[in-house]
């Protein structure tokens, strides 16, 4: 059973389990709560309800409850990711979008079928399935899965430390290559589809993406291009309270657009600079402004689990899974689902699974679950791949680094954190900020991640040269695409396929 402590107005549990998600699927689940029992304790309540989660099926709801989920059950959820210091994991992420060799078109399903297949047979990964189709492989705690568009992400398994977490990265790569390269597949680390339409783009056959594929263009201007046209590369990160929660939320979204700078790497769309260092971010504010953005509240002095469960309360449900099918609830409450009055499921009420299932698809900067997900960066080439956690591991995971992050950030204002937010996808680091640029403040933060990496004892500050690069020139990866471009490329993107091969 897991060992439950109060902090501040929540319970927090104790337990080595941790749970990982990607884009809308909970089948990225690298870090799992299959098994493992909660014992929630209501904030002023005489009575303990119990949950049992059972393995089952990835998004299967397969929790016993007495009762139906209250509000302090939701909460007790995310309180369940507090851990001591010596149990925070690095959980990284990345996508690569994939191509044929020789043509440089987007491949088929039936293509990534092939290499799931290959992958599985000579490496020894289990298959996942939807219906007849093979949408994904599972070993471990590592997921394969694939975004909505063929996009082929891999969920790293928790581990310790920035070295297991590259090795994971290579072992990966070299495991896709191997089989990608007999089938003429080759994958590319860039941040937005730099040559084709999305029409030119098959979609993956998962009734979820057709739930979704419906439903974005009612509510945003470019989600489809998000769903079928970005990669990003991400990390997962513990926290040991909810006031160790709070700042690092607080300190993690207020440098998300920094991180935007340094990683952006998406210039280029349909054959031509687009007008952005990172067009992918710049697509999620055009996607649906109900479950993206900045999280203000995020700020102010009240804001805890309590608070975050009451915004996602609000953002408006997507499906519910039942008996292995997806039911449409796009646009619906889940607080009428909380209350049994779910049009589509009418007298039914949700299941801790189906909350879950409900997290994954609230998309803003920073995502709270069981743990913070940092959504900022541009996917990229492999060193990049081992960058990203490397700066959020020295900012998050170290004391020191963090106390001078909230120290450096507390007197901006939401008004300067959106403006970021806004401008850094076209201007990256050259964005004016106070009296200076964005450069100025990157240079710092990339310092103070060097310095935590440096007190954690791993020697890990090597996993931080990509961005030392940047700042050092103030040349963000985007901007080199585009000299290239502008030079020896001959104003032609094909070149970018080759060059940013993995």
């Amino acid at each position: 059973m897991a060992v439950s402590y109060q902090t501040g107005l929540s319970y927090c549990i104790h337990s080595e389990t941790l749970c990982h998600s990607g884009y809308f699927s909970s089948t990225n689940s690298s870090r799992t709560t299959s098994g493992l029992r909660l014992d929630y304790l209501r904030v002023g309540c005489k009575r303990a309800q119990r949950l049992v989660v059972a393995s089952s099926p990835a998004t299967e709801a397969a929790v016993t409850a007495a009762d139906p989920l209250t509000k302090e059950d939701l909460v007790g959820y995310l309180a369940s990711g507090c851990k001591p210091k010596e149990k925070w994991r690095i959980g990284t992420e990345h996508e690569k979008f994939g191509f044929e060799l020789k043509t440089l078109k987007p491949i088929k399903y039936e293509q990534i079928a092939a290499l799931l297949n290959g992958i599985a047979e000579r490496f020894d990964w289990e298959k996942l399935m939807e219906g007849d189709n093979i949408i994904g492989l599972k070993q471990g705690k590592q997921s394969i899965t694939l975004e909505p568009g063929g996009q082929f992400e891999l969920s790293g398994a928790p581990v310790e430390t920035l070295h297991q977490t590259c090795s994971e990265v290579n072992s990966h790569l070299y495991q896709v290559k191997t089989v990608a390269e007999e089938l003429g597949i080759g994958f590319l680390g860039l941040g937005s589809q730099p040559k084709w339409e999305i029409k030119d783009i098959p979609m993956m056959p998962r009734a979820r993406y057709e739930i979704m594929r419906n439903y974005m263009p009612k509510v945003g201007t470019l989600g489809l291009d998000t769903m079928f046209r970005t990669c990003t590369v991400q990390v997962n990160l513990d926290f040991s309270s909810e006031a160790d929660m709070v700042r690092k939320f607080r300190a993690s979204l207020a440098l998300q657009p920094i991180a935007t700078a340094l990683f952006a790497n998406s210039p280029f769309t349909e054959g031509k600079p687009n007008g952005y260092l990172s067009r992918r971010s710049q697509l999620w504010m055009e996607l649906d402004n109900d479950r993206t953005g900045m999280l203000p509240f995020v700020f102010d002095d009240s804001f805890g689990f309590e608070r975050y469960v009451e915004y996602a309360l609000d953002v408006p449900m997507y499906f519910v899974y039942r008996n292995k099918k997806y039911i449409d609830c796009s646009g619906l409450s889940f607080r009428d689902f909380m209350d049994g009055k779910l049009p589509r499921l009418p007298g039914e009420f949700p299941t801790h699974k189906d909350w879950d299932n409900h997290l994954t698809t609230i998309l803003p900067e920073v995502r709270l679950k069981t743990f913070l997900e940092m959504r900022g960066a541009d996917g990229g080439p492999w060193r990049r791949l081992c960058a990203l956690p490397a700066f959020w591991v020295g900012l998050l995971y170290d004391e020191v680094s963090l106390q001078s992050v909230i120290d450096m950030t507390m007197d901006w204002t939401a008004e300067e954190r959106q403006m970021l937010r806004n401008k850094i996808p076209a201007t990256g680091l050259k964005t004016p900020f106070r009296d200076g640029l964005v450069k100025h403040v990157a240079h710092v933060v990339v310092k103070l991640a060097q310095d935590g990496l440096e007190r954690r004892g791993y020697r890990e500050s090597a996993f931080l040269s990509e961005v030392a690069e940047v700042v050092s020139t103030g040349v963000t990866p985007a901007e080199k695409l585009l000299q290239r471009y502008h030079g020896k490329w001959g104003k032609r993107v094909d070149p970018v396929f080759e060059e940013l091969l993995y």
